[in-house]
């Protein structure tokens, strides 16, 4: 795979071995909570084309920006803590551009508090998945994800479910798709398989047989688009 093009994926189950692909770097692997490259060059490949204007709110570390510039896109990366020089900081609740004036949006957001991804008070990565004020503070990035859209264009969102000991299992998943359905139109659900997780170790998988648990093993990729009319 270091000297080839990621896979062309046609099926609903994507499962990438690594975080990156190709001789270069596509963000930063051993940034906590790093979005895999081939998700990224995937998406870009069906709904995006040469020139277009391509946005991640949640830039990370920047994977997004590297993969749309090698597919000679147009990108701009926000984040609300910039881990490089090159991604714009900015609160993703409200994203600095014009009405109808973007081809595609890539996001990958924190599905609860469970990473450390800044020191920024208003990261919404602070806020746990088990308070309803975590899935209305998503829902502010997706009415802004709304608006600067073109109208038919696409966006993705990808995040995952959770589950704690005090807890148990949080759907996250499902309640964002009910919050990103009153925007846009569904053309996809896809599966992501979860690789390299802290959780895959003999002793995490011993104790989920033990107290009668699962391990995430896959995450959601909601691919939808903003009406025509």
């Amino acid at each position: 795979m270091k000297n080839n093009k990621p896979p062309f994926e046609t099926t609903t189950l994507w499962d990438f071995p690594t975080q990156n692909y190709g001789d270069r770097p596509h963000g930063d692997n051993k940034f906590s909570g790093v979005t895999p490259a081939f998700i990224i060059w995937n998406l870009l490949q069906r709904y995006t084309k040469e020139g277009d204007l391509v946005v991640d709110p949640m830039c990370g570390s920047g994977t997004t920006i590297d993969v749309a510039k090698e597919l000679n896109r147009r990108v701009i990366g926000y984040d609300i803590a910039p881990y490089r020089e090159d991604i714009i900081q900015n609160d993703a609740r409200s994203i600095p551009l014009e009405d109808n004036s973007v081809d595609f949006v890539f996001i990958d957001s924190p599905y609860s508090d469970n990473i450390k991804y800044s020191d920024h008070r208003s990261d919404i990565g602070k806020i746990s998945c088990e308070r309803e004020e975590f899935f209305d503070e998503l829902e502010k990035v997706a009415k802004e994800i709304y608006r600067i859209l073109k109208p038919g264009k696409a966006m993705a969102w990808l995040i995952g479910d959770h589950w704690r000991k005090k807890s148990g299992f949080i759907p996250v998943g499902f309640k964002l798709y009910q919050k990103l359905l009153k925007y846009f139109e569904t053309v996809d659900l896809i599966c992501i398989a979860r690789r390299h997780q802290t959780s895959n170790t003999p002793v995490w998988h011993e104790r989920a047989r033990r107290f009668n648990f699962y391990l995430r093993g896959f995450k959601y990729l909601f691919v939808m688009k903003k009406p025509k009319r």
